[in-house]
């Protein structure tokens, strides 16, 4: 099985593919996590890639899910070649990379896309900044609505997060024909609720979502 975690820079892709994997793993289920290779090249090279380098770096995230999915039972991949595509297009208006990204992302069985609701973090190299999430969440779904691939979003600080992407991963092996789901389940109704159809509105997921932040003051 392998799962796909796509979405804007700080929403916590890499926090929540390491609780997935703990939740797998304590169930003892074979788990691998294939790391993002678009930030080790950038702390290593200390720059953005090039036009010309993007398809490498796309290919190694890639290769990397092959080879976690020859001994592993689950693969989490923390992001996908589709993310290099969407920020190698946003820098440097290229779409080379996506015909490749989005043949790759088809082979995924599930992929969940981090909300907005998490506070933007600084990392001192990578990152762009808090206006650069939106319109990346923004091109995240397009694209795979674009190509027709299902998807659920997730929510929530904390364990919180990590409960909303396992009921997504329900969600999805039973087919639900929505592109989008609310955050939580009430523990007197297990099942996902619908969520507008403006949902991929940042300012639409803050009015939706709030109370659940509230709830919850440590972030993941």
């Amino acid at each position: 099985m392998k799962i796909a975690l796509l979405g804007a820079e700080s929403t916590g892709k890499t926090q929540l593919a390491a609780a997935l994997a703990l939740h797998f793993g304590s169930q003892g289920k074979p788990v691998a996590v294939a790391h993002e290779v678009l930030r080790e090249w950038c702390e290593r090279e200390a720059r953005t890639p090039r036009p010309e380098e993007q398809m490498a770096i796309a290919r190694e995230q890639e290769r990397r899910v092959d080879a976690a999915a020859q001994s592993a039972q689950i693969v989490i991949a923390d992001t996908t070649a589709l993310m290099v595509a969407i920020y190698s297009a946003m820098l440097f208006e290229d779409g080379a990379l996506y015909q490749f990204a989005l043949e790759r992302q088809r082979r995924y069985d599930f992929t969940l896309v981090t909300g907005l609701d998490l506070p933007w973090v600084p990392d001192g190299l990578q990152r762009d900044g808090p206006h650069v999430r939106e319109p990346v969440d923004a091109l995240v779904r397009e694209s795979l609505a674009k190509a027709g691939l299902e998807f659920r979003v997730v929510y929530g600080r904390g364990s919180e997060r990590l409960d909303s992407a396992l009921a997504a991963l329900d969600s999805l092996s039973r087919d639900t024909p929505a592109a989008a789901v609310a955050p939580g389940r009430s523990p007197e109704n297990r099942q996902w609720r619908w969520v507008c159809e403006k949902c991929s509105d940042p300012e639409c997921e803050h009015r939706l979502f709030s109370a659940l932040a509230q709830r919850s003051p440590t972030g993941s």
